[in-house]
Formats: C-alpha cells, structure tokens, sequence
C-alpha cells in the first residue's frame, strides 16, 4: 500500500453542538438527543452542524474558547496515546474546503497525542475518471468489481491524485511527508504487518495509507475496499476506535428520514437490523468491517458523516456524538 505521514496543528470546538442538544445518557454511555419536537428546534440544529457552526464560533469571545477547550479536556485525556484508525472517503474528498478541514482535524488529534492512521478512498474520483474513458462502475454487494482496466483507473487515482492531494494538504499546514511504502496486505487481507504504522505513530505522525496492494506472487496491483483495510488496520493495532467517514448521517432505521439515525449500537442489534433489512445495501459491508474489528480487539467503531464539518471532532470530543457508535 501507499504511505505517507503528516504532523500539525488546529483549533478545536465543541459547544454550537451542546446549545441544541439535551443530556439523555442511554445504556451504552452515549448522551444521546432529546427528540426534535418543531421546525424552530430543527433548524437550530441543522444550523449547528452545517456551515452555520463555523459561523458562530468565529464569533466566540476569547473566555467562551478557553471554555470550550477546558470541556473537551477530560476526552483528550483519554485518547492521549490511544491509536485512532480513520476511513476517509465520500463526499468529504470532493469539497476542497471539507478536505482541508479533515485534515486539521486529524492533524489536531495528533498534535495532542493521539495516534491517528488515516486510510483513504477515492470512489467519487476513480468513477469520474472510470467515465473519461468509458468504463461503467460496477458494485456487487456495495463492493467494487474491478477489472484490468478498472485496476489502473483505480492505481492511479488511489496511489497518484488522491494520495498526492493529502500529502500536498499536510505540507500546505507544515506538516512533514514520507514517500511511498508497502505495508502487508496480500489479496483479500490475509495479514497486516503493523510495524511501520506503530513507529510512524509513536513519533507523532498520522500515516496516510492508499488502499492499492499486490497479490505476492506475480506483482498484480489488487484494489482493496477501504473500509475492510481500515478496519483491518484498526485490528492489527489493537485501535482504540475506527472511524469510517460515509456520505450518510450514521446507521437509520428509515434511510429516508435522517431522524431515525440510531446513536449507539452492538453487534447483535446490528445482525437483527439486517436480517430485518432495514441495514441494507452499502452498509452492509461497513457494518461487516466494524464486527470484524471489534471481534479482533477494537474498543469502538463509528459510522459518520463527513460532509458535515468537524465531524471527526464532534464524534470523539463530545459525549453526545453525531453519528453511530458500534460495540461489541
């Protein structure tokens, strides 16, 4: 696979989020959200997780920062030197400016310790190259079916644009980046040798690994799902959680209405929601790769929504979230 490492530094916030939401703690520990009950509370809220946030943390005095930084203090000692694996993937790779904010984000995490490995995608990008050159994507179970032209449309977006695109992101916030490595992926994720990922993180870089392998034998480029490699990662490092960063809000029960998204989940609630159907299509392998993981040591998988800002940051340094928590 392709690897490189950053280092940096960003703000953190927390509170737009808390202004809109009541403390209900549920059974898993998760402070979840009181229903919404008008349109005035939902815009509210909406409002505090777009764009609108941003907006109205710019215009927090200096005392209401300190404060916000003093709340999220009791979570970041908690991560302190706990490895946090990331899938960064979606629509969030599409916006330059969510692109850019996802990357302070982890940039952040690490500045303050906490060991952080970002594996990355490139599906919107591999389907508008893949229709440059006429070729229809095809997905069979939410998986990509990749062919021999398909492979070099993926290899060069994966390990080319997409991967070059980050390193540049990190250099531009002064960070430091590695060239290209091999970590141990053979085919289907056989094994992962972790070793280089354990001494980048040690020293206080985020790893960027593109999901591009060989199969071992005769140097055939093999294309590998980015959730099962990062949840394969998270596995190997004993991670304290996997992130995977989706274009949907979390886990629904009704996928048309963002209202039903369930906050907190275990892995027997998850084998019922698909054999009910109501987990379907896509999902199925993301929540696939958060059972394996939490089966091979992971404390926690997330399921988030990257095309909302700080969305990293909400999930983790809130207790209330914003999108769904998987355990075992």
């Amino acid at each position: 696979m392709h690897l490189s490492a950053m280092r940096g530094v960003t703000p953190v916030t927390r509170n737009c989020r808390k202004a809109v939401t009541a403390r209900n703690v549920g059974a898993s520990g998760r402070v979840l959200r009181a229903p919404i009950k008008n349109m005035a509370q939902k815009s509210v809220c909406m409002s505090a997780l777009t764009d609108e946030c941003a907006v109205e943390l710019e215009e927090l005095t200096n005392i209401q920062k300190v404060v916000v930084l003093s709340e999220a203090l009791p979570l970041l000692q908690k991560f302190r030197g706990k490895t946090i694996v990331v899938k960064y993937g979606g629509a969030a790779m599409k916006d330059p400016s969510l692109k850019a904010g996802v990357i302070s984000d982890i940039v952040l995490l690490s500045t303050v310790g906490i060991r952080v490995v970002l594996v990355h995608g490139g599906g919107p990008e591999i389907n508008s190259w893949l229709a440059k050159v006429g070729i229809v994507p095809e997905f069979k179970n939410g998986l990509r079916v990749t062919d021999g032209p398909t492979m070099d449309i993926v290899e060069m977006v994966l390990g080319g644009r997409v991967n070059k695109s980050l390193v540049s992101l990190i250099q531009q916030a002064g960070g430091l980046a590695m060239t290209e490595a091999k970590i141990g992926f053979v085919g289907e994720v056989t094994k992962v040798d972790p070793t280089i990922l354990q001494l980048l993180v040690k020293d206080g870089y985020v790893p960027v690994v593109a999901t591009i392998a060989t199969d071992g034998i005769v140097d055939q480029a093999l294309n590998i799902n980015a959730d099962i490699a990062a949840g394969e990662i998270a596995a190997a490092l004993k991670a304290e959680k996997l992130i995977l960063m989706t274009d949907v809000p979390g886990v629904l029960r009704d996928k048309d209405d963002v209202e039903t998204k369930m906050r907190s989940l275990q892995i027997r609630d998850c084998r019922n929601l698909i054999a009910e159907g109501i987990i379907a299509g896509g999902m199925i392998p993301k929540i696939d790769c958060c059972i394996r993981a939490l089966s091979q040591g992971v404390g926690a998988t997330h399921i988030i929504d990257g095309r909302s800002r700080h969305s990293i940051l909400m999930e983790l340094l809130t207790n209330e979230g914003v999108g769904t928590m998987i355990t075992g």
